[in-house]
């Protein structure tokens, strides 16, 4: 049993129907968008976007308003959603998807239009002009989105792409359909101008025909694997995208951390959302002088954690495998670290009496750095710990990896901790914290490596929905240009002479 399955269709359309990931219960079906479905829509909003680019930013905001006062009345219903193609719990669901989604809508309405606003440049050399950058929409905007946080990864780029001046094609996970689609409603009843957004239902081939189909820009969010596809498709028609892909985060506990607060970082870190989302702790190493003591109190944590779902409410802490099949990947790690020697401290092995698609949340010592779990993306709910014998072994092993999404340093010596963190080949860095980059929306969130490609969030993110005008406008209306047609010895003597004067002389420094 898969979670997402094909079932007839009696006109020849692809249609799929999703299974609950708590008890394998028929949660809905779907009929997937062809790629006449994709283009017609890529068509409706290249139309309707021309209005909305020349629409005022207090216009877009007021829109990005109504759609909080709707994401507020209908929280219930968006999280009855969630929770039913998830199975995680209604604490973890608000403050995964609700939470953020209140913040990205309130943000962007406040701060686009100050981040985006057309800028005067001052010319260093070119004195003579005035230069200004405007921010132009590039027009319609691909957004593909994962199954791990099915509401606020397809809501977060929505908002940046429409209050940037686009129109959105949006194609949710088709594991998480309907959370998507919320998306798609929400806009809808806050009064969104017709054809701007478009929320397609699909599997692969609709998102193929989404990337292939001419849009301005793609969103992609998932596998290391399809992202490389997405990436060489948008080169090859030369059209920008954000990859968001894989993430295997290191953790480096150093000597004088504070152990307490490490350990909750590090059982959050790893086991939030059963550890299905790119930024959770894979791999923690920590320095000898404390192993001891911080492993203890990270499995005391753990042990405490509740695994349930379904009946069992919101009073659990770990829901199940949101994609079934990711759990063969983590028997797959945990049986070959303890072939290879590791020994697990907690769980390791299937949450008997819960269902097919629960784990014990595990905890394993005596690793190895050619170990599957400490160099492979997990994406479940096992945190290996490493001892280490200095800070300075910690790094090299945390680069030591082909992923670079986020990390994570603690130590009371803040300053330290940020010098450790800007040795890291890692997208971003929290310092005593777990990773809360995501929900920063002042910064950039990206990756290096294969975690990926560009950035959502912060000015970097925005202004990535946009193209950057520069516009150079002469001064002083001089008849030409010393540099214009005709070529003459008088013209070439002159410049030769400007040259050694502006950069041949002291007076280079007016010039930087």
């Amino acid at each position: 049993m898969a979670q997402v399955e094909p079932i007839p269709s009696i006109d020849g359309r692809r249609r799929y129907q999703t299974l609950s990931p708590v008890d394998g219960a028929p949660l809905g079906e779907f009929e997937c968008a062809s790629a006449q479905d994709v283009a017609d829509a890529i068509a409706i909003a290249r139309e309707a976007q021309v209005a909305w680019g020349r629409a005022s930013f207090d216009a877009r905001a007021e829109v990005m308003r109504r759609a909080l006062a709707v994401v507020m009345a209908r929280k219930d219903d968006i999280l009855d959603i969630v929770m039913r193609e998830t199975g995680r719990s209604r604490m973890e669901s608000t403050v995964m998807e609700i939470f953020p989604a209140c913040d990205s809508l309130n943000f962007h309405a406040r701060r686009a239009k100050k981040i985006l606003a057309e800028r005067s440049v001052g010319l260093h050399l070119l004195r003579h002009k005035r230069a200004r950058i405007a921010y132009r929409p590039l027009g319609v905007i691909g957004i593909i989105t994962p199954w791990n946080g099915p509401f606020i990864m397809g809501l977060n780029p929505t908002v940046q792409a429409l209050m940037a001046g686009n129109a959105v094609v949006l194609k949710p996970s088709e594991v998480t359909p309907f959370s998507g689609k919320m998306v798609g409603e929400i806009f809808e009843e806050a009064g969104l101008p017709p054809g701007l957004l478009h929320v397609l239902l699909g599997d692969g081939e609709t998102g193929r025909a989404l990337v292939e189909g001419g849009v301005d820009k793609i969103s992609f969010t998932g596998s290391v694997a399809t992202g490389r596809k997405v990436g060489a498709s948008c080169g090859q028609q030369l059209i920008p995208c954000t990859l968001e892909l894989g993430g295997k985060d290191p953790m480096i506990v150093c000597a004088d951390a504070d152990l307490e607060r490490a350990a909750g970082g590090a059982v959050f870190g790893a086991f939030m959302n059963n550890g299905q989302f790119c930024s959770s702790t894979e791999r923690v190493y920590v320095h000898k002088a404390v192993a001891e003591a911080f492993t203890a109190k990270v499995v005391e944590k753990v042990q405490a954690l509740t695994v349930g779902g379904g009946a069992a409410g919101s009073d659990f802490d770990m829901g199940p495998f949101i994609m079934p099949r990711q759990i063969e990947t983590v028997d797959r790690h945990v049986t070959r670290a303890v072939e290879a020697g590791a020994r697990v401290l907690v769980g390791g092995k299937r949450a008997g009496g819960q269902g097919r698609y629960y784990y014990e949340p595990t905890v394993l010592a005596d690793v190895t750095h050619d170990m599957e779990v400490m160099t492979e993306e997990t994406f479940g709910p096992v945190l290996p710990i490493m001892v280490v014998e200095s800070e300075r072994e910690a790094v090299r092993l945390a680069n030591d990896c082909k992923y670079g999404l986020g990390a994570t340093v603690w130590t009371k010596d803040k300053q330290r901790g940020e010098q450790i963190g800007r040795q890291l080949m890692s997208g971003s860095v929290c310092v005593n914290d777990s990773s809360v980059t995501y929900g920063a929306l002042e910064v950039p969130f990206g990756g290096r490596r294969e975690s990926g490609v560009g950035a959502v969030n912060g000015e970097a993110g925005l202004k990535g929905y946009c193209h950057a005008q520069p516009v150079i406008t002469d001064r002083f209306g001089l008849k030409e240009e010393q540099v214009w047609f005709p070529y003459t010895q008088k013209k070439l003597t002159g410049l030769e002479r400007a040259i050694k004067w502006m950069w041949g002389t002291p007076l280079r420094k007016l010039l930087e």
